[in-house]
C-alpha cells in the first residue's frame, strides 16, 4: 500500500493481522486505519486504541436505520412463514 493509504475494515476482524497493521502504522507505511471489527472482539489491541491515526467504532457498521428496519422485517416474515407453512424462510435445520 502507499504510505497515504488508509485501511478500512468493517467486514471481519480476522481479515487483518493486527501485528502487521500496528507495525505498518508505527513505521508510517500507511496513513491510518478505521476499524469497526477487531481480531479479538470485543477487546481491540491496546496499541491500536492509543494511536492517533486509528479510528475505532464498536462493531456498528450495520446499525443504520434501513439495515435495522430490514432485519426486523425479515424476522417478522420468518415468524409469519413459520405459523403459515410450518417452516421459517431462513430456517437452518
Amino acid at each position: 500500500m502507499k504510505d497515504t493509504a488508509f485501511l478500512i475494515n468493517v467486514a471481519r476482524g480476522s481479515l487483518v493481522d493486527s501485528n502487521a497493521l500496528i507495525s505498518a502504522l508505527k513505521n508510517d507505511e500507511i496513513a491510518g486505519a478505521a476499524l469497526d471489527v477487531f481480531e479479538n472482539e470485543p477487546h481491540p489491541r491496546q496499541e491500536l486504541v492509543e494511536m492517533d491515526n486509528v479510528i475505532m467504532t464498536p462493531h456498528v457498521g450495520s446499525a443504520t436505520h434501513v439495515a435495522r428496519y430490514n432485519l426486523s422485517k425479515e424476522a417478522a416474515n420468518n415468524v409469519l412463514s413459520f405459523f403459515k407453512d410450518g417452516k421459517a424462510i431462513n430456517q437452518i435445520n
